[in-house]
């Protein structure tokens, strides 16, 4: 290195030294502490302190277990006998430790701020083992935490993309070197994941499959089956040929002898026929024109790995939650009604098409080439992202993966020396001065609405109106009747609930029994009958006898509030600009439960 570079090079990198090899990892040290820096500030700053639903019965679900432990029954909502299992009850059980513990909501928001960071970190260093570039892996770990933006919430799934990200990084090490020690990470991984949040568990063993693929493709074609087949064929005429030699008369034999000869012949072209195509098949290997398919041999022991795996869903006391849930929940109708389970639609998801336009684009018009366990990664997960919104978290961050190894190579091809000369100025005190200036400012105009947003959205929540139940109410003994998307509020209030966000506990699915006959599941289908009754898709009293529901809490501006508001059944207790609780009152003397 000249005088001249050594000048641009930061304080960081001059601790390094500048002599041969040694500047080259000097200048990765460097970089990567700096990109490090700038990840680890946009991750924090992208937490909302907002939180979802989901997280209030996660808290209450977690003291629950503390004092309890699992009994395998739902404890907060009114009706009676509903079998909950659970689904990621350690998960509960951390976030109650820190809410009780270590400062309510703001200890929670803390955490979430500690894992989308670590989660930012695991990005990285498993986009550097892919790409084996880290000025790439670093542009693309940004963009990547950008748009899981959303998906960074304190709720079990965040610990589950740190967890599958690892899986990926361990499978690619393994496959690269097989130790002991990633064995035993792959098969703990799967374990973790059972008991933080099973509903996930399946996906554990898709990631596996695009290795497995490429694997299986290649030995596929590596037998060479129609060769195998056709020479198998001629052999079994030369051998019936023969039988008939053996067995001719002297005027016959001329002619089963030319016959056999005529089939070795063809043996022999056959064979030469084939000869020529392998030495075709090495070059095109070696110089494929968009798709390359290797065989990894630590693939089939891979492949052992996973077997061993599923057995680890057995390593939870959710029973056979991790194996049927996804099932079980494929048979309702929550998929096409709740947001996060309903089909993607590219157009109302810009980013997600741009990437894909992107992906598509450069394979297209470049020389680069794919892995054929890339194109499966893309593939399938494009295919599930569109099947529903909650997998685009898995199409952004291993998509990613494969974006990056991609970008990497595309750099290289054009320019091998580009990477080290944009690092190199990245690393200099002027280039390190701008890119901290730009990333803690980017940083602070994020996370300053995050900082003076609230905990709960008293638009989203009945704050007044649950501390008015409680002050006003016997509310262990009353059946409340309220919305889907607030109930978790008011379980963590030790208010019983007719429904809150746990979707699965009330649908036949997972409340009721198979029936065999009708292939269908029978119970409690509590998620419809509020869908209806919210949506007036039903006459609300009829249900509301059905349950005997003695009070209603709704929106101030919802239509249930409009039809009650005209109805001689119902009387307006308490309202407040967002929320209105009514007590229905009785209007047939013979009527039970009011």
């Amino acid at each position: 290195m000249d005088n001249k570079a050594k000048k641009k090079n930061s304080i960081v990198s001059k601790l390094f030294g500048h002599i041969g090899k040694v500047d080259n990892r000097a200048l990765e040290i460097a970089f990567n502490i700096l990109a490090v820096f700038c990840i680890a500030v946009f991750s924090i700053s992208i937490v909302s302190k907002s939180l979802q639903n989901d997280t209030f019965y996660t808290i209450k679900i977690g003291q629950h277990i503390r004092e309890f432990g699992i009994d395998y029954m739902d404890p907060f909502s009114w009706h009676d006998s509903l079998p909950y299992m659970y689904p990621h009850w350690l998960y509960d059980v951390f976030i109650s430790l820190i809410y009780d513990y270590l400062g309510g909501y703001f200890g929670i928001y803390i955490s979430t701020v500690v894992f989308s960071f670590i989660l930012g970190m695991v990005i990285f260093i498993t986009n550097k083992k892919i790409s084996k570039n880290s000025l790439v892996s670093f542009v693309m770990s940004v963009i990547q935490m950008y748009l899981m933006m959303e998906y960074i919430t304190a709720r079990a799934q965040l610990i589950t993309f740190i967890l599958f990200v690892l899986t990926v990084f361990f499978i690619e090490k393994f496959l690269e070197k097989p130790k002991k020690r990633y064995v035993f990470a792959l098969i703990l991984i799967p374990i973790l994941i059972a008991n933080v949040h099973s509903a996930v568990f399946p996906f554990y063993f898709v990631l596996y499959l695009p290795y497995i693929g490429e694997y299986l493709v290649r030995l596929i074609l590596d037998w060479h089956i129609v060769y195998k087949l056709r020479r198998f064929i001629i052999n079994q005429e030369i051998k019936e040929a023969n039988k008939k030699l053996k067995k001719a008369n002297k005027e016959k034999r001329a002619q089963f002898q030319k016959e056999v000869a005529s089939l070795n012949k063809q043996i022999d072209v056959l064979k030469e026929n084939f000869d020529r195509f392998i030495i075709k098949q090495n070059d095109r290997r070696k110089n494929p024109y968009k798709l390359r398919i290797e065989k990894i041999k630590n693939v089939k022991w891979l492949m052992v790995i996973a077997i061993v795996c599923l057995f680890t869903g057995l390593l939870t006391p959710l029973r056979d939650m991790p194996y049927t849930y996804t099932w079980r929940i494929m048979q309702g109708n929550t998929t096409s009604v709740i947001s996060e389970h309903i089909a993607l639609t590219l157009i109302d998801s810009k980013d997600i098409m741009i990437a894909l336009g992107l992906f598509i684009g450069v394979l297209a018009f470049s020389k680069l080439k794919i892995r054929l366990r890339d194109l499966f990664f893309v593939a399938g997960l494009t295919f599930l992202a569109l099947a529903t919104r909650r997998q685009v978290s898995m199409l952004v961050l291993f998509g990613g993966f494969v974006f990056a190894r991609m970008l990497a190579e595309l750099i290289d091809m054009f320019d091998k020396k580009a990477t080290r000369e944009i690092m190199d100025y990245f690393t200099s005190i002027f280039g390190e001065t701008i890119i901290v200036i730009i990333f803690v400012v980017v940083g602070i105009f994020t996370i300053k609405p995050n900082l003076e947003a609230v905990y709960v959205n008293s638009n989203s929540y009945p704050i007044e109106a649950t501390e008015w139940i409680k002050n006003n109410l016997d509310y262990k003994n009353i059946k409340l009747f309220n919305d889907y998307n607030y109930g978790s509020y008011l379980l963590l209030h030790d208010i019983p609930v007719f429904i809150d966000s746990r979707c699965d506990l009330y649908t036949p699915e997972f409340n009721g029994e198979y029936d065999s006959d009708s292939k269908k599941f029978k119970g409690q289908d509590i998620f419809s009958d509020v869908l209806n009754i919210t949506g007036i898709g039903t006459y609300y009293d009829d249900k509301f006898v059905e349950y005997g529901v003695t009070h209603i809490i709704t929106k101030s501006n919802s239509k249930l509030k409009m039809l009650m508001s005209k109805d001689a059944g119902y009387k307006e207790i308490y309202n407040d600009s967002k929320f209105t609780i009514f007590e229905r009152v009785a209007v047939n003397n013979n009527e039970k439960n009011v």
